[in-house]
């Protein structure tokens, strides 16, 4: 459906609706979602592309910033490349994406619509990570082309924390991008992208940042995210705890709860 043709559909204000049964929501799920996907249309392979680039262009471009890198720091930006990637997608490209729906009209017109409002978030947060998990499968493996590392995979573990990272990231992107008005959502997002590409310890370790920051991280979601992704892509070296789950589960449910209130509020 064209941008023009959602213009000239009726707005209604949005109601609270009861959860469907299982299989109504699963039967409007799939519709939403390919509802989401045509939005997109061909982009979509080209934001894929984009990713898959970006993923490359992480791991090699930091290797040329540290000379005569060792095979623990190799190992250690490799597996964190992932996390940056994750991030970067859910604080930048989901807040422009909603920021531009909410703009063009598409965001009230889905706020219209009669279904249940966990759903249109379920499809969008599909898509992402849709977008998102190929770029990790590129890092992985230009990082064991350009490093030689070698990896010991916790499918598990890596399954559970890329879904994990990139739900909570777009969770709060989303939550940024409903919250405040498009133009200084857009605005957060950018700053975001320097804040974990150069002050969060992803790409480098936490003992490198000061005391308070340090502590600071404990309780944002980038570190404990990355430590959950390296752990399942380097299970032999690095490990994650329980509080690493805690913090990005309790930031996945913010997100979420903040942009579900956005999707029912009324107005």
């Amino acid at each position: 459906m064209s941008e023009s043709n959602l213009a000239t559909q009726p707005r209604t204000r949005p109601t609270t609706l009861p959860a469907p049964s299982a299989a109504g929501a699963l039967t409007t799920y799939s519709t939403l979602l390919r509802w989401t996907l045509s939005q997109i249309g061909a982009m979509l392979p080209l934001i894929i592309v984009v990713q898959a680039l970006l993923a490359a262009g992480i791991i090699v471009g930091f290797g040329f910033l540290i000379p005569d890198i060792d095979p623990a720091t190799a190992l250690f930006l490799s597996t964190g490349a992932p996390t940056v990637l994750l991030l970067t997608l859910g604080f930048v490209m989901v807040p422009q994406g909603v920021a531009r729906a909410r703009t063009d009209g598409t965001f009230h017109y889905m706020r219209s619509m009669p279904v249940w409002r966990p759903l249109l978030l379920a499809a969008d947060l599909t898509v992402w990570v849709i977008v998102a998990l190929p770029s990790v499968a590129v890092a992985v493996l230009v990082a064991i082309w350009r490093y030689d590392i070698t990896l010991s995979l916790d499918w598990p573990v890596l399954v559970a924390g890329t879904v994990l990272v990139t739900v909570t990231a777009a969770a709060v992107g989303y939550a940024i991008a409903v919250t405040l008005p498009p133009l200084l959502a857009q605005l957060v997002t950018q700053v975001l992208v320097f804040f974990v590409l150069l002050f969060s310890p992803i790409t480098f370790p936490l003992e490198q940042l000061p005391q308070w920051f340090q502590a600071v991280h404990d309780w944002l979601p980038a570190r404990p995210g990355a430590d959950l992704v390296r752990a399942g892509l380097a299970s032999d070296t690095f490990a994650a705890s329980g509080r690493d789950l805690l913090v990005l589960a309790a930031w996945c449910v913010a997100g979420l709860t903040v942009s579900l209130r956005a999707l029912v509020r009324r107005g």
